[in-house]
Order: C-alpha cells, then structure tokens, then sequence
C-alpha cells in the first residue's frame, strides 16, 4: 500500500514534466477508440434505466435520467461535435488543456452518477437481481476504464474511485455481513485496478516517449537532409520539393513565380588566393543575407558550389527586375573575414512562372540559359529567359561537355603561321595556332571555343598541352628559328605557368631564348600588379614576351615602361588602312619609332595586299605576318618550308 501511495506521489510530479507533444498524444488516445466509450455508455445507461424503472424509484429515475443525459453529450463528443481531423488539430494544438479538462469532467460526471445510482439501489431496493445489475454494470464499468484511460492516469484513477468507493459504502451501510464482505472486496478490487493502471500508463508513456523522440530524431534528419551544411539555407532537395510546391500554389493565380539562379563572379579568385576557408566564409555570408532579405516570403537555396537560387512572388516583370538589383547589391558586399574583406559579384538568370514554363524542369532549365547568357555578357549582369537563347546557348553546353576529354581524345592539333623578316624571305619565328576537331561537331572555330575554355577552366591544361608540344615541336626546326605562343589571361594569372613553362622547355631541349609568349593589352587591364609579377617571372627564365595587338582597345604608352615586353605587334585594323589612311601610316610609324627607341621589335600582322607590305617596308619594321606571306599551315609544311630556306642557304654560300 505504501509503496502505491508512493506512485500516485510521484505521478502527480512526473506528469507534469513530461514534453508537450508526449502530452497532446496521451490526451488523444482519451479519444483513440470512441467505439468502446459508445459501447460502454449505451449498455451501463440503457442497464441502468432499466433498474430504475422496474424499481420505480423516483431519485433512482432521476439519477437515470441524468446519466443517460451525460452518456449522450460524451457519445456526441467522442463521434459527432466536429469532424476526425478538426479534432486531431484541436488536440495537437494550444486548446490540448481544456479538451483534456472537458473529457474528465464528462467522465467523472458519468462515473460519479454510475457510483450513486450503484448507492441508491442498494439503500432503496431489496429486490437482489436489480442490486446485482447496478453492481455488477458499476464495477465493469469501472474495469474498463482502468485499461481505457490509463495514458491519463488521474482520470481513469479518479472514475474508478467515484464509480466504486460509492458501492462500498451502500453495502457497507445494510450492515449485513455479506455485503459487507463485498465492500471489502470492492475497495480490494480498486487498490488492484489503481496498480494496473499505474503500470499500464508507465507503459504507454515509455511507449509514447520513445516514439516521440524517434519521430523527433527522424524529423531532425530529414531537415539536415535539407538543408546545406555551410550555409544553413536549403539544398538542392529542399529546394526541388518547396519549388514544386509554389508552383502547385500558383496554379490559377495571378501572380507570377520568378527564379533568380544566381552564380557568384570571380569566386574561384577568392579560393586560389586566400583558400577554402575563406571561400565557405564568403558563401555563408552570401547565404545569410539573401535569407534575410527573402527566406520569410521566398525560397532561398545553396544548388552546389557557388550557385544560388531564390524564388519570389512578384505581380510583374518590374518587380523581378527589382529583386535582381537587390540580390547582385546583397552579393556585392564585402564579407569579412580573417582580416581581409572579400569581395564578389554576380551574375543572374531569370525565369517567370507560368511565362516560361509550368513545372519545375522546364524553368530551372530556362533560367539557367539565362544564367548562361548573363554570364557571356560579363559580371554582375542579369538576363531574362527568351526562347531564342535555346539554340545558341545548347550549342555552347554541349561544346564544353564535348570538350571534358578532347584533349585526351587527341581531337585538338596545333597550326603554325610563318613570321618573316621584312623582306620577306626569312622565317624568323611562327605563331602557335590551336585548333580543334570534334568527333561530333567537326572544326570549330578558336573564336567559339576559346572563350568557353577559359569559362570552364579548361584553357589552363589545354594551354599547357600548347606549350609543350609547341615546345617539342620548335626543337626540330633550325636554332635561329623561335616559336610564338599566345596565353589566355587565365593562364598569365595560374600559379604553375613557370613551371609548365620550364618543364616544356626541358622535355623538349628547345632554348629558352626561342620561346616567345605573347599577351594582349586586355590581360593587363584586370590586375596590373599580378600581371607585371608574371611577366617578370617569364622574363626570369629567359623566355621572351609579346604585346599583341598593340594599338587596340585601352592602349596606353605606360604599357611600354610598367612590362617587360621585347616585341610589340601592331593589330591588323592599322595596317588594314595602310593603303587609304594617312592616320595609319602615321600611327604605325610612331609606334615602330618609339619602339625602337625602348629597344623592342616590332612585328605588323595581317598583311593581305603587296601594297601593305610595300608600305611596311618604308616604315623600317622588324617582321611582318600575313596571309600574302604564308597561310597557317601544319608542322610538316614549316618543317618542309625551312628545309627548303636551308638549302638555298646552302646554295648562296
């Protein structure tokens, strides 16, 4: 007995630290099964109206009345007052303390009058069945609630209590020895029931906790599952799931659904120079402040690498622009980090919904060529989806899937065009040409695939691959002969060009003095500091250096003293006009004038006509290079070409 008292002590604390959701469970399951509580409430109030009936007993009648009343409001209760799934809601909701309150004083109400109406027909009647008929239905009742309500202990604790203890004390009360017997047997039969009920809710409430927290755990991994690690804003899951059901919302709206795909600016830059770390710190901050600004009415996500996506509701295209502008300023602040602040921009790609697509694939296709097309019109633009960016931008994605192992596939191959002195006669060096002939596609164009190298990377070993084999190739020609190969601004700016450089030159035994690398004036424009560091780093391993086509685009003489250049090479649109222009002649005369006097030679390049070459020959020029010299042409016809020159050598002598 005491260690039951003990229980009923602990219980009162222990319900009331158990979690709340663990709570709004062991409320509902009052309401698990309405079947038993309508069963149970018909038969004990259909039973009992019998009894008092037969009785005619007048208090025993009202007592009937009054619980068949309370049968009937908990039978509407448990079946009836609102649909099944209003009432799941209610109950996982705030209201879960008064529904539990509302069911325990209909069930207490009901027991209660059970228990008097037990009372009253053993104090009012002798007939022995109709006091074993309100006996033996009180009690049942009272078995069956212990097992029923027992994830609410104190309610089915406190009916067995007002159900029985009243029988007790009416068979108490007659003072015959039986009953009194009974009444022993009655209080017996609840210290037993109150046990069972105890263990059985500690059952159910283990049982209830480890399934909680187990839907917990779940919940928990499933969020994880979506969300990005780094930055905390969904992933490309999350992301597929939460756009699909925006687009499901929209269905007959008038509002529209933008994606902004979002690929940062230059953050390849961030990672070489300062590392990853530095890299992850700027991508959460990215993240962080797109959240802010859009997370509580939109969709923000990390799709993988540094690409983001945020989707919003907008009236009109205006609104779209809008959300762009916000999101490249968002991008364009500096994130701090270890010191330093790091700057990035970004580029956007645009695509409405219903306008350019309905589910989900179509539109993040769509506003990826976007993207795509933002991205070859320069940093920090942004670009609407339009259907004719289909065909070009494919184009341009199925070249750069092409070219993952082109170099590997042996499908790209090097031209050489022929630099002559100026007689023309001479073969002082040849430009290095790259070519490339795709399984798929045949030859395309340097002017086409160029560009989408160096936007995927690709041009660093691709241009390496140039240099070596120009390199092996330039070793069979005569030593007076150099070779000329062009470097992408990327591959200025990569941190292993000497490197490549020397060990192309040591494969190939060429000498580092028949190496010419040329540059244009548009690699100098993005960092003049990292610039000028590579050259010199070129010019330190004896390896000379070109300023292509000189004359174009932001020339400025400071060029001429800042870098270490030995040959100048004047673009083509000046000697173009040689022949009409006055201006051009002038123009390249001052340019070969000054760069003698620097010490530089001078090469003229796209020399068509007799008349130019003519003209270039008054001008005291150093080289000259075009198609009315010699087209570009394979290593075998240079290697025929130069043999050719040695044995008319070989003859004069």
């Amino acid at each position: 007995m005491s260690g039951l008292i003990s229980r009923l002590r602990q219980l009162r604390h222990s319900d009331h630290a158990i979690a709340a959701s663990v709570r709004e469970t062991l409320v509902g399951s009052l309401y698990a099964s309405p079947q038993s509580l309508v069963i149970g409430a018909l038969t004990s109030s259909g039973v009992m109206t019998i009894v008092a009936l037969v009785s005619g007993n007048r208090s025993m009648i009202l007592c009937a009345v009054a619980i068949a009343f309370v049968a009937g409001v908990r039978v509407f209760d448990a079946i009836g007052i609102w649909p099944r799934s209003k009432r799941k809601g209610v109950l996982a909701g705030m209201q879960t303390d008064r529904q539990e309150m509302l069911y325990r004083f209909g069930a207490l109400c009901y027991s209660g009058l059970l228990g008097v109406f037990g009372l009253l027909t053993l104090v009012n009647t002798h007939d022995a069945v109709l006091q074993l008929l309100a006996v033996t239905t009180t009690i049942g009742y009272a078995a069956g609630i212990a097992g029923r309500n027992a994830g609410r202990p104190w309610i089915a604790l406190s009916q067995l209590c007002f159900a029985s203890l009243p029988l007790a004390v009416g068979l108490i009360v007659s003072f015959d020895p039986l009953k009194v017997a009974l009444a022993v047997v009655i209080v017996l039969f609840v210290v037993a029931m109150m046990d069972i009920t105890l263990q059985t809710y500690g059952v159910i409430l283990k049982a209830t906790t480890v399934s909680r927290e187990k839907a917990a755990l779940a919940e928990y991994h499933a969020a994880v599952a979506r969300r990005d690690d780094l930055t905390g804003v969904a992933n490309r899951t999350a992301f597929r799931e939460q756009f699909e059901a925006r687009l499901r919302a929209l269905s007959g709206a008038d509002r529209w659904l933008t994606i902004h795909w979002i690929d940062l600016d230059r953050f390849k830059e961030i990672n070489d120079s300062f590392g990853h770390l530095a890299g992850n710190a700027l991508l959460a901050g990215v993240a962080h402040r797109l959240n802010d600004a859009f997370g509580s009415t939109g969709i923000v996500a990390r799709l993988g690498g540094d690409e983001f996506a945020v989707v919003c509701e907008v009236e009109n295209r205006t609104a779209a622009t809008t959300i762009g502008r916000t999101i490249i300023e968002l991008v364009e602040q500096a994130v701090h980090h270890d010191g330093r602040l790091l700057h990035v921009g970004a580029s956007l790609g645009i695509a409405i919904a219903p306008v350019d697509g309905t589910d989900a694939d179509t539109l993040l296709k769509n506003a990826d060529l976007a993207l795509y097309r933002a991205k070859d019109s320069g940093r920090g633009q942004m670009c609407f989806y339009e259907p004719l960016m289909d065909e070009k931008i494919e184009r341009s994605r199925d070249l750069a899937s092409e070219m993952q192992g082109a170099l590997e596939r042996g499908e790209f191959h090097l031209m050489f065009q022929p630099i002559f002195d100026l007689a023309g006669r001479r073969v002082l060096s040849c430009e290095t040409l790259l070519r490339w002939t795709n399984r798929r596609h045949g030859p395309i164009s340097p002017a086409e695939f160029i560009p989408i190298a160096e936007d995927n990377g690709l041009i660093v070993p691709i241009g390496s691959w140039v240099i070596r084999e120009a390199c092996r190739t330039a070793s069979t020609w005569p030593v007076e002969v150099k070779i000329a190969v062009n470097l992408s601004p990327i591959q200025l700016r990569s941190a292993n060009l000497p490197m490549v450089i020397m060990s192309a030159l040591a494969s190939s035994n060429l000498a580092a003095e028949r190496l010419e690398l040329e540059v244009t004036e548009s690699v100098l424009l993005d960092d003049i500091e990292a610039s000028l560091a590579a050259l010199d780093a070129i010019n330190r391993l004896h390896v000379r250096t070109t300023l292509d086509d000189f004359g174009t685009g932001y020339s400025s003489l400071s060029y001429l003293t800042k870098f270490p250049f030995q040959t100048l090479k004047i673009d083509r649109s000046f000697i173009a006009d040689l022949e009409q222009s006055p201006a051009s002649v002038a123009i390249v005369q001052t340019v070969i004038d000054l760069a003698a006097k620097l010490g530089m030679r001078t090469v003229a390049e796209g020399i068509e006509t007799q008349a130019q070459l003519d003209q270039l020959r008054r001008t005291r020029c150093d080289a000259v290079q075009g198609f009315l010299l010699a087209r570009p042409m394979p290593a075998s016809m240079v290697a025929t070409m130069l043999a050719g020159e040695d044995i008319k050598a070989q003859g004069r002598s």
